[in-house]
């Protein structure tokens, strides 16, 4: 079973799925996935195209933004992530392989209308100490969010 966490209203970052945990979101009230890790990462990942079948079948909007985990600060990665943030059907479940490039992407996405403090405590229980780089998420506040 995937972790899953909620980030905000409607919001959840999680880790890699299997088939049954797709077949469980709708159950759950989930109505968007987005799946963050690009195909190929391991060997034994579900692919992004196995993925939006099952979403399908389920019923669920499905979205395939990938983005390696070392572009997950890049600006064409969080300007993604925002603009799917923005559009797709709430709740939606972003996921990756741990969830973490997920959360970082999701935390520079929102800081500038969620708050620091916010997105840094909501990280924290994504298990994701973002305490550290504070100064970078209060840049992005300040300018913004980009």
């Amino acid at each position: 079973m995937a972790n899953i966490f909620r980030m905000e209203d409607g919001v959840f970052v999680g880790s890699q799925l299997t088939e049954a945990d797709i077949d469980a979101l709708p159950a759950k009230g989930f109505r968007t996935l987005v799946v963050n890790r690009p195909d190929g990462e391991a060997d034994d990942q579900m692919s992004h195209d196995a993925a939006r079948a099952a979403a399908q079948r389920n019923g669920l909007a499905f979205h395939y933004q990938p983005v390696e985990s070392v572009d997950a600060t890049e600006d064409w990665a969080v300007a993604g992530f925002r603009d799917l943030l923005d559009s797709v059907e709430r709740p939606a479940l972003f996921c990756c392989r741990t969830g973490n490039r997920s959360t970082l992407m999701w935390a520079q996405a929102a800081v500038s209308r969620l708050g620091v403090d916010a997105v840094i405590d909501a990280a924290a229980k994504a298990g994701c100490d973002f305490e550290p780089i504070r100064d970078i998420f209060e840049d992005l506040a300040r300018d913004g969010g980009k």
